[in-house]
């Protein structure tokens, strides 16, 4: 069998790959693995997003951490974010996530927190899994008063909002906005928190049913957003994903504003307040080199990464950088949290937008968005293609024509037998010949 634990936790179609089952076991091993750790009966939090199947997953979780003596304290629908929060606010030894973020409703995921509010490392997953392969429905459990207890503490849920509104110190009267809360884990936090700072707010799509959540909505379809800021003559629109642990813009004429432009005008905003760590930016390779370009005119640095939040991460923990994230709208703000928050985040965006007495439109336009085309090829191997003489050619000889303006990256994936092609420049013509070029050189050398 397989690793069980992905890049962001267990997945798979609820009910099927997820099953009650599985998600018993997690809690069991979770709360069996922290008890040895703390030498504890271990508390664990527990939030979900919207998905009809969130109720059946969170009474396995429950009925799983109870079966290892462990004490389950259900929040209900929340933010990612704010299990990572709460779990360090209440002292609780770990946190659970059952989302699947910005994928359709049928599917689900678990995902854990430390107590400490950050992932889990690699290390600890698969001593998690280890012990849901050995768990056998015979073994000695806990009896009596050594069964574990569940709580449901959705009010929780307000330590969570007084946090957010603490991370700005303006607030957003005079402004309007439309929030797009996808049908998820957003929409009762998100308008709540706009509001309460001053906003005039538009909740668009926030009466979630089970099975519409991100359904032609949120930040993965954002053309219902746009539509709504321009109807509303709005001054910008938020779009969260279904867990909420991220966002995108929309600008006053109705034009995306993407997790890159995002980053600019937060760093810049910092930068101007000589409060950007070392003046650097963390960001993935995927981000694209307007954002390299607007942070060195503003005297700025950028930290590149692998692809992945949890890369980005690691390098702002390392060097104690503050600021990092990825073109999705998936930003850390180490100052306020230990992982992405789509709410925080919009909140600091809204922040810097005010103090700058900018529109948004000239705020994002600081950064110059390239365009980027990418192509995926398929390979007969991923093995040696970094080493292969012709591939380099081609690749330098783009590079070289690209100059200053543009740049190329190969990458293959992670989970497929591909090998992607991105290039990015002022030229969309360009940026087809080359990819074409390249592209054609892997086929051949590695197909």
């Amino acid at each position: 069998m397989g690793r069980l634990f992905g890049t962001d936790g267990v997945r798979g179609v609820a009910n099927a790959q997820l099953t009650p089952e599985l998600a018993f076991k997690l809690g069991w091993a979770a709360t069996t693995y922290f008890g040895r750790e703390y030498h504890t009966s271990p508390v664990m939090v527990i939030g979900r997003d919207t998905r009809v199947s969130g109720h059946m997953l969170e009474a396995a979780l429950a009925a799983g951490i109870c079966s290892a003596g462990g004490h389950a304290v259900v929040l209900g629908v929340v933010p990612t974010p704010a299990v990572a929060y709460l779990a360090g606010k209440i002292n609780a030894q770990a946190g659970i996530v059952i989302s699947a973020s910005h994928n359709p409703y049928p599917d689900n995921g678990i995902k854990f927190f430390a107590g400490s509010g950050y992932k889990l490392p690699d290390a600890v997953e698969d001593e998690l899994e280890k012990l849901v392969f050995t768990y056998k429905e015979d073994m000695e459990r806990p009896v009596g008063d050594g069964v574990g207890t569940i709580v449901h503490r959705h009010d929780l849920l307000k330590e969570y909002i007084d946090y957010l509104l603490n991370t700005v110190d303006v607030d957003f009267t005079g402004l309007t906005m439309v929030v797009d809360c996808a049908h998820g884990a957003a929409y009762e936090v998100g308008p709540i928190v706009y509001e309460r700072l001053g906003a005039k707010v538009i909740t668009i799509n926030n009466k979630p049913t089970g099975v519409n959540i991100n359904a032609d909505c949120g930040s993965t379809h954002m053309e219902g957003l746009q539509e709504a800021v321009m109807h509303y003559k709005a001054d910008f629109g938020i779009a969260h994903d279904g867990d909420a642990d991220r966002c995108l813009a929309v600008d006053e004429k109705g034009a995306i504003v993407d997790g890159d432009q995002m980053m600019v005008i937060c760093a810049l905003d910092r930068l101007r307040e000589n409060k950007l760590k070392d003046n650097t930016l963390v960001a993935t390779v995927m981000s694209n080199i307007g954002l390299y370009q607007a942070m060195k005119k503003a005297g700025g640095k950028v930290e590149v990464t692998a692809v992945g939040d949890r890369y980005v991460l690691e390098a702002m923990r390392e060097k104690s950088f503050i600021l990092g994230g990825e073109q999705s709208g998936h930003v850390i703000f180490a100052e306020h949290s230990t992982t992405g928050d789509g709410v925080l985040t919009a909140l600091q965006l809204i922040a810097a937008l005010k103090k700058s007495g900018k529109t948004m439109a000239e705020l994002a336009g600081v950064m110059t968005r390239y365009p980027q085309l990418l192509v995926n090829v398929c390979v007969a191997s991923k093995d040696g293609w970094e080493e292969n003489e012709a591939i380099s050619r081609s690749i330098e000889k783009s590079n070289a024509q690209l100059g200053e303006n543009g740049r190329i990256l190969v990458r293959p994936s992670g989970t497929e037998q591909l090998i992607r092609v991105m290039a990015e420049g002022p030229c969309m013509t360009e940026l087809e010949q080359i990819v074409h070029d390249i592209a054609a050189v892997v086929k051949k050398e590695q197909g």
